[in-house]
Order: structure tokens, then C-alpha cells, then sequence
């Protein structure tokens, strides 16, 4: 006798903990099957778990169907002959202060992790959460960090190509193809394929925008310490109140980009 066979056999015995707790433990396969008794049930309290239950599946299938979707470009490179795909991104462009970090992430093919994608759709605690999966499922990654003095002098956006360039020569091996978040590495010889908000439609580019989100607030907590007064921690280095406020009333750190506050140096 299979187990949700028992369960129905012994079902109208048992009490709503007891349902529930045998819910935890089962298969996404079973869920319509149990579904389908719960639903029997006169119980409200039971019915409750079947709604409970159906909307947790619906919620599987949409991250299923979502987890297929960004795998496409990805898939579109396979079936040109391409085999070491590398998804790049960065994070930190817009602070005032701090560094620009890059990252790239090659997977193997059909690789599908629940919950990766932009890294600005979730919370810190997931970004820290998948950066460890990330790191432990990918079959290579780099990060790539230019610092403020260099953003001072090359601009933001030659130092983000910098960190980009950084990261992917961090790589084991070369890349064939990259996806990259909307912009295309200058004096690359790579094949690029540049993505408008790459990050939500390629599991490589949304890795590493989680790697290099992670990384970088992980380097502002640090600063956090040395400086204060400038809570680093809160802001990562953004041009909220607050910092203007510190800067205002303690001056600039050496990690200040001195280009970004013209007026305030």
C-alpha cells in the first residue's frame, strides 16, 4: 500500500497537526493526489490545507516554468556550438563611494536553480543564501573589483569593463560566449551577446549579479567598520540623506569617488 493510500485510508482519523505534518514530508509529484483528499474533507481547517497546498504547487510550477525561460539564451548558444558560457554582471556603479565589483558564473547546461534572478528582486538574506549555492553548483566563476581611485580616474564605466575583464580572466578556463547585462566589453576577444535587463532573463547573468551584489555589500560591511560614522552598512555607499548628511558633517573617506560629489571636494 503506497503512502498516500494509507493517508486516505487513516485520514479522517487524524487531526490537522497530524495532516500538516505529513504534508512537510511529501512529494511535489503527490501534492494533486493529496490535494484531491484533502478537498473531501468537511473539516474547514482542513480544506484550508488544501488551499495551502494547491497554492504552494502553483507556486512550484510558475518557478519551474520561470527557472525554463532563463535558460533560453543560454540554450540559443548551446545549439550554435557554443560550451563554456559565462554570464556577466556587475553591481556598485551608482554609489558615491566604494568599489565597482563584476562577476561571471559558468554553469554546466540545464543547470536550474530555485529562487536565482536579479539580484535586486531579493531579499538579502536569499542573495546570501544562493551565493554559496551558486558558487558550489557552478562549473566556474570570477569576481572582478575596481576600486575608487581607478573609477576616479577612467570613469565608471571603463572601471565597470575593468572589473568585467577582471572576473572573466579569473576564470579556470576561457569562455567561448558571454551574456552580458546590457552592454558589450570593449577589447574582448570573446564572443558577447549584450542583454537589456539581462539579469532577469539569464540564469548566469542573475548568478552573478547575486555574486556580485554579495560580494560588494560584503566589502561596504567592512568599511562599515573602519568609517562609522558613514553607515556603509545601511546605504552600501548610495547617495541616500544620510550620507550626504556624513559627508556634510566628517568629510570624504579615502574610499570616496571624488568625480561623484563635484561640489562637495
Amino acid at each position: 500500500m503506497s503512502e498516500v493510500e494509507e493517508f486516505r485510508k487513516e485520514f479522517s482519523s487524524l487531526n490537522t497537526k497530524e495532516i500538516k505534518k505529513i504534508l512537510d514530508n511529501i512529494n511535489v509529484s503527490e501534492y494533486n493526489l493529496y490535494i484531491d483528499i484533502l478537498k473531501e474533507d468537511k473539516r474547514k481547517s482542513v480544506k484550508d490545507l488544501a488551499i495551502k497546498l494547491a497554492n504552494k504547487l502553483d507556486k512550484q510550477l510558475k518557478e519551474e516554468e520561470r527557472l525554463e525561460k532563463i535558460n533560453t539564451f543560454e540554450n540559443e548558444a548551446y545549439t550554435k556550438g557554443y560550451m563554456y558560457i559565462g554570464g556577466v554582471d556587475e553591481a556598485g556603479r551608482g554609489p558615491l563611494a566604494g568599489p565597482v565589483v563584476a562577476a561571471v558564473v559558468v554553469f554546466a547546461k540545464d543547470t536550474k536553480i530555485i529562487g536565482v534572478n536579479d539580484s535586486k528582486k531579493l531579499s538579502e538574506s536569499k542573495r546570501n543564501e544562493l551565493f554559496e549555492i551558486i558558487k558550489d553548483q557552478a562549473l566556474d566563476y570570477g569576481i572582478g573589483i575596481v576600486g575608487n581611485e581607478e573609477i576616479d580616474k577612467y570613469n565608471i564605466l571603463n572601471a565597470t569593463y575593468m572589473a568585467m575583464k577582471k572576473a572573466v580572466n579569473s576564470l579556470k578556463n576561457k569562455p567561448d560566449y558571454l551574456l552580458i547585462d546590457a552592454c558589450h566589453i570593449p577589447d574582448l576577444e570573446i564572443e558577447q551577446n549584450p542583454i537589456i535587463k539581462g539579469d532577469a532573463k539569464s540564469i548566469s547573468i542573475a548568478a552573478a549579479s547575486i555574486l556580485a551584489k554579495v560580494t560588494r555589500d560584503n566589502l561596504m560591511y567592512e568599511y562599515d567598520k573602519i568609517y562609522p560614522e558613514y553607515h556603509f552598512a545601511s546605504h552600501k555607499g548610495y547617495g541616500t540623506r544620510e550620507h550626504y548628511k556624513a559627508i556634510e558633517e566628517f568629510g570624504i573617506t579615502p574610499i570616496h569617488r571624488k568625480t561623484f560629489l563635484k561640489g562637495l571636494v
